[in-house]
């Protein structure tokens, strides 16, 4: 990924595209996903978590540790890792 790809992306684009990614599989308005609570606290199980991983993969176009979403467990902890993982690779 060239540096000009990884700036493309922040915290904030990351945000909505993840929290449009859980409404869609939740089948509820974006509106209704909180990004500080945790995807389990909405049901979603590890089927779901992976499913939500391998389109995050292409959507950035790289391959994620699968720990990562165990990690952080929040859209918001999500979406500042991708930034640092992206950087990294910048």
């Amino acid at each position: 990924m060239s540096n000009a790809s990884a700036g493309r992306h922040t915290a904030d684009t990351l945000r909505r595209w993840l929290a449009e990614c859980v409404a869609s599989h939740l089948g509820r308005p974006v509106q209704e996903i909180a990004t500080d609570v945790s995807l389990a606290d909405y049901g979603l199980d590890s089927v779901y978590v992976l499913a939500i991983a391998a389109e995050l993969e292409d959507y950035l176009d790289i391959s994620l540790d699968p720990t990562l979403m165990w990690d952080n467990p929040t859209i918001d902890g999500l979406s500042e890792a991708l930034v640092e993982e992206l950087v990294g690779r910048g």
